[in-house]
């Protein structure tokens, strides 16, 4: 079974990625913030990871980095923000994002980026 941790602080966006990937059928926690994101990274070994970039305290980015170290396996990490500039994107996928979605997003462009890791499950 595939799970994903979806990190996102507003509560709205975040159960609407939780739905469109509860309706596939993948197993789905969440988190308000990269901290809180962290902790359920390293408690629920999630095979993905989707994330905003803007939140406060811990950033997404911080997440990120921290979870690169954390994992003892590679662990794909989903970008989904509304930082829109080729210069985001680049410093993205520079600090481990391996799939960088912009805000606003469709549900097949969420399941669109996730099957793309072809996870398996």
């Amino acid at each position: 079974m595939i799970t994903v941790l979806v990190v996102e602080d507003t509560n709205s966006e975040r159960e609407l990625i939780c739905d469109y990937l509860r309706q596939e059928g993948y197993t789905v926690v969440s988190a308000s913030d990269g901290a809180d994101g962290l902790e359920k990274f390293k408690k629920n070994n999630p095979s993905v990871v989707i994330t905003d970039l803007v939140m406060p305290g811990m950033s997404g980015l911080e997440m990120c980095r921290a979870i690169k170290k954390a994992a003892t396996t590679k662990v794909p990490v989903i970008a989904c923000t509304s930082k829109n500039q080729d210069l985001d994107r680049l410093w993205g996928m520079k600090q481990g994002v391996d799939v960088y979605l912009t805000k606003p997003f469709t549900k097949e462009e969420i399941l669109q980026a996730v099957r793309s890791l072809a996870l398996g499950g």
